[in-house]
């Protein structure tokens, strides 16, 4: 009898491991951003006054989604667009996260939204 509890115990155990690690997931977009958007904008979103526009707390960053989803695949003054350097998912996760984060309130962006801004170039 011991030993069934025991093997039960640890199927169960290893069936909730997944679970577990999937709540310790970054928020998709996290890494983009940290890896493509932080050197400028840095880890907390402020920017740096003068040089990289904050993006917490930023109109541009929780209004309409257009004119943002524009700037990331076109660039802008000395920002990179990074239309060719990444996916519609991708981007949609990326800009889900910005507009998520450091108190923003902007909607999620889906990727049919960044492939529909991406053809109107």
């Amino acid at each position: 009898m011991y030993r069934n509890t025991l093997f039960t115990a640890l199927a169960l155990t290893a069936a909730a491991l997944p679970a577990a690690s999937a709540l310790a997931a970054p928020p998709p977009g996290r890494t983009l951003y940290a890896d493509n958007c932080a050197a400028c904008h840095q880890a907390s979103g402020k920017g740096v006054k003068g040089a990289y526009p904050a993006l917490a707390g930023t109109p541009l960053i929780q209004g309409d989604a257009k004119p943002l989803l524009s700037i990331v695949l076109n660039g802008k003054n000395e920002m990179p667009g990074f239309r060719d350097d990444m996916t519609d998912a991708d981007l949609a996760g990326l800009l889900t996260y910005v507009r998520s984060s450091w108190g923003n309130t902007g909607k999620a962006v889906t990727p049919a939204e960044v492939a529909t801004a991406r053809r109107r170039k």
